[in-house]
């Protein structure tokens, strides 16, 4: 039998985590959902927080920081993801370049029925592109 530990992620714990790795820059688009983590990211001298305007547009933000010797993290939705599978195909996984995403699960509920059919596509997309992911919950 395989045995859970309940933590609670907290969004402190996550800047944490990221300050730990070297993440140098967060690119993403504010929402209400991660507003707080937002705020708590702008907060930190050591990391540079960059809106865009689309989620397409945070992974093109994302490989130029790659190239320019930064470690970045795209923070955006699943729905946002979804809609750039493209982006995401031609640096990450054809061209190589590495790739952290930080993806909020839309939709998704561990009690009662899904409907929210964004939440139903994200691992199946994330499964048909050969992306390796690890589910939090808060």
């Amino acid at each position: 039998m395989v045995q859970q530990q309940a933590a609670l992620l907290k969004p402190e714990s996550l800047v944490a985590e990221f300050k730990k790795n070297g993440v140098t820059h967060i690119v993403t688009i504010p929402d209400s959902e991660t507003n707080y983590l937002y705020e708590l990211m702008k907060d930190q001298d050591w990391l540079e927080v960059v809106p865009s305007s689309r989620e397409g547009e945070t992974f093109a933000i994302a490989l130029g920081l790659i190239v320019g010797g930064k470690a970045p993290v795209c923070v955006i939705q699943n729905t946002g993801m979804m809609e750039s599978g493209d982006s995401i195909r031609g640096m990450s996984i054809d061209a190589g370049f590495p790739l952290v995403m930080l993806i909020g699960y839309r939709g998704w509920t561990r009690h009662g029925v899904i409907t929210d059919s964004a939440a139903r596509y994200t691992e199946t997309f994330l499964h048909a592109m050969g992306i390796n992911y690890y589910l939090l919950e808060t």
